[in-house]
C-alpha cells in the first residue's frame, strides 16, 4: 500500500515537471500563458530602448517573477507595478522585492490584468503571446494616455511602431490619441 502512494507521488511530480517544461516552449498562438521569463539582459535593453528613468511609472502585465520590474526600479530608478494572476509567481515576486528592499518602489497586484486600470503608467512592458496582445489592444487605446510607451518583447502589436531593437527582439510603440 505504501509503495502505491510513493508511485503516485512520483508520477504527480513527473507530470508537474513535464507541464512546467512544456510551458517554457508554449506555442505563441496559444490562449494560455506560458511560463516564460524575461532575463536581465533583455530587461536592461528594454529599459534603455524606452529611456526609462526615475520619472517613470512602469507597469508589467503578467509580471511573473518580476525580473523586468527589478531592473527598472533598481538600475533605472523607476516606480513599478506588476500585475500577475498566478499565485506562485505573485508570492515569489513579492518576497523577492521585499528581500531586495524594493517593496516600497514596486507594487505587485494579484489580479487579471484585464481587470486593472493601467492609466497611471508612463511605460508598459509585455512579454505576452500574440492572441493576448491582440485582445489587449482596445484596453491600451482606451486606458493609456497619449505618449505612453509600450514595450513588447518578441511579439508585435498591431500599433504604429516607434522603433525595433533587432538584436534583442524588442518592439517600442507610443500611444497616440
Amino acid at each position: 500500500m505504501a509503495l502505491w502512494w510513493v508511485i503516485n507521488i512520483i508520477l504527480l511530480l513527473v507530470i508537474c515537471f513535464l507541464f512546467l517544461l512544456l510551458s517554457m516552449f508554449w506555442p505563441p498562438d496559444s490562449p494560455w500563458a506560458p511560463w516564460w521569463r524575461t532575463n536581465k539582459k533583455i530587461a536592461r535593453a528594454a529599459c534603455k530602448l524606452a529611456n526609462i528613468s526615475s520619472k517613470d511609472t512602469v507597469y508589467e502585465l503578467g509580471s511573473g517573477d518580476g525580473t523586468f520590474l527589478l531592473i527598472a526600479a533598481k538600475e533605472f530608478g523607476a516606480k513599478g507595478v506588476g500585475i500577475e494572476i498566478d499565485p506562485l509567481r505573485y508570492w515569489f515576486s513579492r518576497i523577492k522585492f521585499k528581500i531586495k528592499g524594493l517593496d516600497k518602489k514596486v507594487k505587485i497586484i494579484r489580479k487579471n490584468f484585464h481587470d486593472v486600470n493601467i492609466s497611471q503608467a508612463s511605460v508598459i512592458f509585455v512579454y505576452l503571446v500574440p492572441k493576448t496582445l491582440e485582445r489587449l489592444k482596445p484596453k491600451f487605446l482606451k486606458e493609456l494616455n497619449h505618449g505612453t510607451l509600450l514595450v513588447s518583447f518578441r511579439y508585435k502589436i498591431n500599433l504604429p511602431l516607434l522603433t525595433y531593437d533587432k538584436v534583442n527582439d524588442i518592439y517600442l510603440y507610443e500611444i497616440k490619441k
